[in-house]
């Protein structure tokens, strides 16, 4: 059978890090090992019922049943302009300011294909969420690495950013709470972001997929929040995690008019837009009382307490996270990050993410996903307690 050559654009994608993890998890569970998986950023809490009831009635009317608009449904976005002004007190315009995706995931691919030319430079934290690669290279741009360091509070050092860099740069990715270090910014971080995007003149990706997700106390805030952010950048919000909703797809972009209407250019060739009956469910999800997404908070601030503790207790010094439903743990001396994984999955049976496949600089750590109960957490530390390795 004929073999067809894959586009040269395909050929420039990075390897998929989550997919390989998958197959090797999925082979020791075919196996018949009880496998505690902490290695995905996949919610393992259902979707709250209010929002599945609403997603029941809807998807009952005819009127969802036939395409929905190309850019949504109105009532969807001015739901998600209505949620920043409460949540950020960011003024949006429902119309030009907001577009809705498929979840955030494909909108940090898509966001490179809108902005980048062929060989045009984009900014990309190291260690950083692995996708924002993969948009840049089949846009057929350059990156430019921007580090993350424990010890400036994994958020990137401008100043130590070559003046050659950002001036060629037309495009920076940020994410905080941040995946996978689990570091937070401050809105002044987030000020010097703006005054250094006017400066140079490149736009601002924030990635705020986890933004909900703060501890102690930490409520973070909105890159929109800091004036002028919407002069150069948008931010992308995404429904998976803060409401348990990743299988449904749902998120927008939110900010720069002329960015939000090439999105929504882009996807007008692409798709139609979401299921109506998601819209209607996701409108549910982000108007009224939020309290229910504190306590959401709250299940994962007590599952990291509770990982933190255990694993302090068997003799590994590890620093709680502040915000994110991930840790951020430094390895052992004596391993490397894939090393250290590859034991605690093989012979404790307990899943992690290599740090370095995030990055080269998330090489001497590991991410831990407070996604399973206190209970399953607890043993997943007895486990890696038995192995006798501090």
């Amino acid at each position: 059978m004929k073999q067809f050559e894959q586009s040269d654009a395909i050929k420039r994608l990075p390897d998929q890090f989550f997919a390989k993890l998958n197959k090797r998890v999925q082979e020791l569970v075919n196996e018949g090992h009880d496998v505690i998986n902490l290695g995905q950023g996949n919610p393992d809490l259902p979707t709250s019922d209010h929002i599945v009831e609403a997603l029941q009635k809807a998807a009952a009317n005819p009127k969802h049943h036939r395409y929905s608009p190309f850019q949504g449904y109105p009532s969807f976005r001015e739901a998600v302009a209505q949620f920043y002004k409460q949540e950020y007190d960011v003024d949006l315009d429902p119309d030009n300011e907001v577009a809705l995706m498929f979840g955030s995931k494909i909108g940090l691919f898509e966001i490179s294909q809108c902005i980048l030319n062929p060989g045009d430079t984009a900014l990309v934290p190291n260690p950083g969420y692995p996708d924002y690669l993969s948009g840049v290279a089949l846009a057929d741009a350059k990156h430019e690495l921007m580090p993350l360091l424990e010890e400036n509070n994994f958020l990137p050092d401008y100043k130590k950013i070559p003046k050659d860099v950002l001036e060629k740069a037309k495009m920076m990715f940020l994410n905080y709470p941040n995946n996978p270090t689990s570091g937070v910014a401050t809105k002044e971080f987030f000020d010097e972001t703006v005054a250094l995007a006017k400066q140079h003149d490149f736009c601002v990706v924030h990635d705020f997929a986890y933004g909900a997700i703060g501890f102690d106390g930490i409520k973070q805030p909105s890159f929109l929040s800091s004036k002028g952010a919407k002069d150069i950048g948008i931010e992308m919000y995404t429904l998976s995690k803060t409401y348990n909703m990743a299988g449904w797809r749902v998120a927008f972009a939110v900010g720069n008019p002329s960015i939000i209407r090439t999105i929504n250019l882009l996807q007008d060739h692409l798709f139609t837009s979401l299921f109506g009956a998601i819209q209607e469910a996701a409108t549910v999800a982000i108007s009224g009382d939020l309290s229910y997404v504190q306590e959401l908070v709250d299940i994962y601030e007590r599952r990291r307490d509770v990982l933190v503790t255990s694993l302090n207790e068997i003799g590994w010094k590890v620093t709680a996270p502040k915000g994110t439903f991930f840790a951020w743990f430094k390895v052992p001396q004596g391993y490397t990050s894939k090393q250290f994984a590859d034991l605690l999955l093989e012979k404790a049976h307990v899943v992690v993410a290599d740090g370095s496949g995030f990055g080269s600089l998330g090489e001497g750590y590991v991410r831990f996903g407070l996604l399973d109960s206190e209970e399953r957490l607890k043993e997943a530390a007895e486990r890696i307690g038995k192995l006798n390795l501090f």
